[in-house]
This record gives C-alpha cells, structure tokens and sequence, in this order.
C-alpha cells in the first residue's frame, strides 16, 4: 500500500494525509474494472475486440461517474487505450478529438465570447425586464425568458454567469420593498431557481445550446450517415417545442412553490429602465455583433426552403447547387466567427470585435470531452460492441415504445443529476443504437428525449454548472432545489416522452 501512496504522490501531487479513502477508492475501481473485464471476460468468443472495448468504456465511465479526476483528464484514456488494444489506430482515434462537430462548438463560444464582450446580453435582458417587471411573477417571466433565449445560442454556464449580476440586483430592489422576511426569501429563491433552469433549458432548444446536443448530432450522424435528417433547423423543430413547454412548466412551479404569498406585491419598473438607460444607445461594436448573430442564425435556419405559407423563402444551399453539401453548421459557425476577428472597433481603436486574447478562453476541457465521446462511439461501432449490445438487448424488442422512452429518459435523467451530462450521453447513445437495432424503432425516437433528458438535472446544485452558480449565492437551501428539481424533473420526463409520442406519428414513422 505504501508503494500505491508513492505513485498517488508522484502523479497527484499529493500526500499521504491528504488523498481521502473515497477518492483513493474511485481511482482504483476504474482500472480494476478495466483489468477485470480484459482478463477475465469473454463477451463475444472469437471477437476479442469486443472485450477491450469493454474494458475500455467501463474505466472510463466508472471515472465519469465518479469524478475520480478531471473529466478532461479521463477523457485522453479513449486516445491512449483504444489503439494500444488493437481496436482502432491513433490517427482515426485523433481524429474523434477534431471532428467538424467540434468546430461547431467552438464557432458558436467565440460568438458567445462577443456577445458578453460588448454587453449585448445585458441589454437584451434588461429591455425585457424593464418591460415584464411590475410584479414578482411578470420579473420571474422576464428573467427566464431572457436566459432561456440567450441560452439557445450561449452555453448555460455563461448565460448563468452573464444573468447574474442582473438577478441580484433585482432581488436587491425586492429586498428595499417592506416585505415580510419570508416574501424577500421566497421571491429571491424562485429568481435564482428560475435562471439556472432557464438556462439549461434554454440549451436544449438548439445544436449549440449545450454540449450534450452537440455531442448526440455527431453520434448520430456517424451512427446513420444515409439519414440526411438531422441539422440545426431540424433539431430546432423537435426540441424547441419541447423546451417551450418544460419553460412553462418550470415558471409555474416556480410561482406556485415560492409566490403564491406574494401576488399583491408590486415593483417599481424604474430601476430596469433606469439600468438600461445607463447602458446608453447601441453601440456600434454591439450594433455589429447583433448582425453577425442574427447572421449566422439566418445561415443555420436558411440552408432550405422555408414556406411560411403567404411567403416563401428560398434556401442558400440552391445557390450553390451541389457544393451546398460541403458546408456544414460547422462551416458557417466558424465563418462567421471569424468575422468578428476582422472587423475594426470603432470606440476601442487599434482594436477588432474579438482578440485572441478573448479566445484563449475556450473551453478545452469540455472540448476534449466531446471529443472523447465520440472516440468512444467510433470504438465502440469499430470494435463490434454496438452489435453485440444489440443482440444482448433482443427483450426490448417487443416492448411498448412509451415504455422504452420513459425509461431512458428515467435512467438518463437520474444519471445527469449525478454525472456530468455531456459524459452521460455520451455513454448512453451508443446503447440506444443497438436498442434501434433490435426494436426497429426510428433512431431520432430513442436518441432525442434521451439528449434531452440529460438537460433535466434540477434536484442537486451539482448537476449542473447553473445549479452551482446559482446555489452558491448563498440564497437557497439545498432543500428548495431539491423539493422543486424534483417535480420538474418528473414534468419533464413526462413532456418529453408524451411529445416524442406524438412526434413519433407524426414524423418518426
């Protein structure tokens, strides 16, 4: 054991005194399993590479699981151990870590990094509130329909973190009202409950919303590359609805937990207007980064004809006739990206929109774990374990779809309040391929409610980055996001499953 102490030291950079039995414990089981399923397993006799690949996703998703390390960390074992088993060679593997989804995501954070630069959120959240805020239920519509928008193109942990500021100082003015102490408390909770769940449910409204969507468009893609039936604008049809709804119902929770004794309190809209004000008139550096957003969003819905019945719209992809299939959302994303670090500032002389000093913020952990995901998807299609799942999994066959549904959802949603979400899917999808195999269920049907159930981690301020943020204001008793997490959780599960239904008659056929 001494000798163990010494490695944990060497590589931890810690000591003895300080490595808890819990961590220590986490450490080992990943590679014990690891070890345990390559020597003394034999899933599919004469296919030995389905047993590595085994060995491989179960340290992996014990240290996901667990948070034994950095998930960033635990996400260079896929390049390190896939090729050194045989599975698949280091320049395929490497390839997962770049894939085009990827810069996707990193054209959508540099736009996100514009957006916050030059205060356009700020505004955008302010003019609304300075509309909605006259009493506590129209702030807390306010406050979340902000966040649920800027969400649908920010990451939720910056949406949160942008949001913040604006929330405490509402939650300040309330406080000046002669109120009750249990009114100013009450009010307070359902603001910061209602950002942070705005925020993750406004990432489930687009591709680029959150991490988790990202990470299922690449599976999917690679999973079933004849579909042709999934881009920005499609998943935007199957989940905004969906969000629209859960927003809903988590604002009337959220009024019924916390405001039902304070419906005759009344606000003075001043200080929403008397903040926007301060921010003056639109700045030409915000005026231009709002045509570049609103651009890139045309580019990511328009690539189609859209028919609005009385007016048509012609699609872009037409005017490049069959080079259009060259150019993905990733392609515009990192076009338009690019935009900002090319045009001059008009107040910050010498100065672009966006520097490279801004973009040295990108997130590479998050990065690399997508990246991982998807080398774990590719092990697991090179290696054989996807078919062998599928054979395993011939009882679901015959079983109800609204049963296969809520069940996933179920599982993936009790494994993102615990798990980071992004390494939830991530292990999941691949599973529910080889369900689809043997069920012959559309694979949007398993695969979507189960991406979106990975947003629906309300109960434990570790769940999300937004719970986190929020509950560490200092504001809300575990207990509150526990008690209202929970029937939002329970909503959205069955949201979910009962629009996938209807979906599933109306387009999964």
């Amino acid at each position: 054991m001494a000798l163990y102490y010494r490695i944990i030291d060497v590589l931890y950079g810690l000591n003895r005194n300080s490595v808890k039995p819990a961590h220590l414990s986490a450490l080992l089981a990943g590679p014990a399993a690891f070890f345990l399923v390559l020597f003394f397993a034999d899933l599919n006799p004469g296919h030995p590479e389905v047993t590595r690949m085994a060995a491989v996703t179960a340290w992996v998703a014990i240290w996901w699981l667990t948070e034994a390390t950095d998930l960033a960390v635990t996400a260079l074992l896929p390049f390190i151990l896939i090729p050194i088993l045989g599975i698949a060679d280091s320049q395929t593997v490497a390839a997962q870590y770049m894939d085009q989804t990827i810069f996707l995501f990193i054209g959508g954070v540099l736009l996100a990094f514009a957006i916050e630069r030059w205060n356009l959120h700020q505004r955008i959240a302010l003019s609304i509130l300075s509309k909605l805020g006259t009493n506590p239920a129209t702030v807390l519509a306010g406050v979340m329909g902000a966040t649920f928008f800027i969400s649908m193109w920010v990451s939720n942990t910056a949406t949160v973190m942008m949001m913040l500021s604006a929330v405490l100082g509402i939650i300040i003015q309330v406080e000046k009202h002669n109120l009750s102490p249990f009114q100013k408390n009450a009010i307070a909770k359902a603001m910061l409950l209602g950002l942070a769940y705005a925020a993750s449910i406004g990432g489930m409204a687009t591709l680029v919303g959150t991490a988790t969507n990202l990470a299922f468009y690449k599976i999917y893609v690679d999973a079933y590359q004849d579909a042709h039936d999934m881009n920005f604008v499609s998943w935007f049809v199957l989940a905004f609805p969906i969000a629209v709804i859960l927003l809903t119902t988590a604002f009337f929770i959220l009024k019924f937990s916390f405001l039902r004794h304070a419906k005759k309190v009344v606000f003075d809209r001043s200080y929403f207007v008397a903040s926007l004000r301060q921010l003056g008139k639109m700045a030409f550096e915000e005026k231009i980064v709002f045509t570049v957003f609103v651009m890139t969003a045309y580019l990511w819905f328009g690539r189609k004809d859209i028919d609005f019945g009385s007016f048509h719209l012609t699609g872009w992809s037409r005017l490049l006739g069959t080079q259009a299939s060259f150019i993905t959302d990733s392609t515009v994303a990192i076009g338009m990206a690019l935009l900002l670090f090319l045009i001059p500032s008009k107040n910050e002389k010498g100065k672009m929109l966006m520097s490279w000093e801004e973009a040295k913020k990108l997130p590479i952990g998050i990065i690399l774990l997508l990246g991982s995901g998807f080398a774990l998807a590719k092990g697991c299609d090179q290696s054989g374990l996807s078919s062998w799942l599928a054979q395993e999994l011939l009882f679901l066959k015959d079983a109800s779809p609204v049963v296969v549904i809520a069940g996933i959802c179920v599982i993936v949603c009790v494994i993102s309040e615990l798990a980071s979400n992004v390494a939830c899917i991530q292990l999941v999808l691949p599973i529910l391929i080889a369900i689809q195999k043997v069920t012959d269920l559309p694979p949007l049907m398993l695969m979507v409610p189960a991406t979106l159930a990975a947003s629906l981690g309300f109960m434990l301020p570790v769940a999300t980055p937004p719970n986190t943020i929020v509950f560490g204001s200092g504001r809300i008793r575990a207990a509150d996001m526990r008690n209202a997490g929970l029937l939002l959780d329970v909503a959205g599960i069955g949201i979910i499953t009962a629009v996938s239904m209807m979906i599933r008659l109306l387009v999964w056929k």
